[in-house]
């Protein structure tokens, strides 16, 4: 009964493994939010408060 059970829970973090290497929808668009200077995220199209240039869009 003991195998059965550490067996079911190598399968289920084997499987939660495999969804977490996933990409999730709109990571591209999340990392180009972030400012490439100082990595902080930008709000708006201004500038970062590191004073580092604004977003193009």
């Amino acid at each position: 009964m003991i195998i059965k059970i550490v067996a079911l829970f190598l399968v289920g973090m084997a499987v939660l493994a495999m969804f977490g290497k996933l990409r999730f929808p709109g990571q591209k668009r999340l990392d180009a939010a972030r400012c490439p200077k100082c990595g902080r995220f930008r709000i708006g199209k201004g500038p970062c408060q590191c004073g580092h240039g604004g977003r193009k869009s």
